[in-house]
């Protein structure tokens, strides 16, 4: 059995893998802002090249690794932390801690089941359904992400998943810097400056994405 301390650093480094991989996958998306035309076949020559690649495969399987790692992990912490009567962090107590440190599992949970549905609605149609191909032969990802951001009720469990996900990153990146050991007084400020901004940026950032396709994409 894997010690509390081993539980947070297993916690700890698939959070920050996986929180460099929504930098990556961030940027990426960031085509889907060019001009429609544009982003089509740039998008879709981004997600062909993504699928074909053997290094991005092995990526792709340390990903899956870590999202069922961190998972489980996470709520393993949770139900030990509950019975204990304690909040998931052990140096935060009552109202001491902020709201979302005393319930990260309840925003993992919601971050868990939107992460199935956007599998679900994307990768799992990508990889295994039959899209249609764009004008080069690729699989027209575009078409399929256009025609799911135009759906009013998607729009809006992605953009409230972006709000857990933001609230689930400040505390999860601030967690790790102390578990790493990097929490040295001199730089702490600096430290949660660049955490927060991180974690709105990304989550902002994503969130806009349906927002936008669906008021300016017809």
């Amino acid at each position: 059995m894997l010690s509390t301390l081993s539980k947070k650093m297993l916690m700890c480094l698939t959070g920050l893998f996986l929180a460099f991989f929504l930098l990556i996958h961030f940027l990426g998306n960031l085509q889907l802002f060019l001009p429609q035309e544009q982003a089509h076949l740039q998008f879709n020559a981004y997600s062909h090249f993504l699928a074909g690649n053997i290094l991005i495969k092995i990526i792709s399987y340390v990903l899956y690794a870590s999202i069922i790692l961190h998972a489980l992990d996470g709520l393993i912490i949770t139900l030990k932390n509950k019975r204990a009567g304690a909040v998931y962090e052990s140096d935060h107590r009552g109202r001491a801690s902020k709201w979302y440190s005393r319930n990260m599992g309840i925003l993992g949970t919601l971050i868990l089941i939107f992460l199935v549905i956007h599998f679900q609605n994307f990768w799992y149609v990508y990889k295994f359904g039959t899209p249609p191909l764009d004008e080069r032969g690729n699989k027209d990802l575009y078409v399929l992400v256009i025609a799911v951001f135009q759906q009013w009720w998607y729009v809006i469990i992605y953009v409230l998943s972006m709000v857990a996900l933001c609230y689930h990153l400040v505390h999860g990146i601030h967690s790790s810097i102390r578990t790493l050991g990097f929490y040295h007084p001199k730089f702490v400020k600096w430290f949660k400056i660049i955490g927060i901004g991180y974690s709105v940026i990304i989550s902002f950032g994503f969130a806009m994405m349906p927002i936008y396709i669906f008021f300016t994409i017809k």
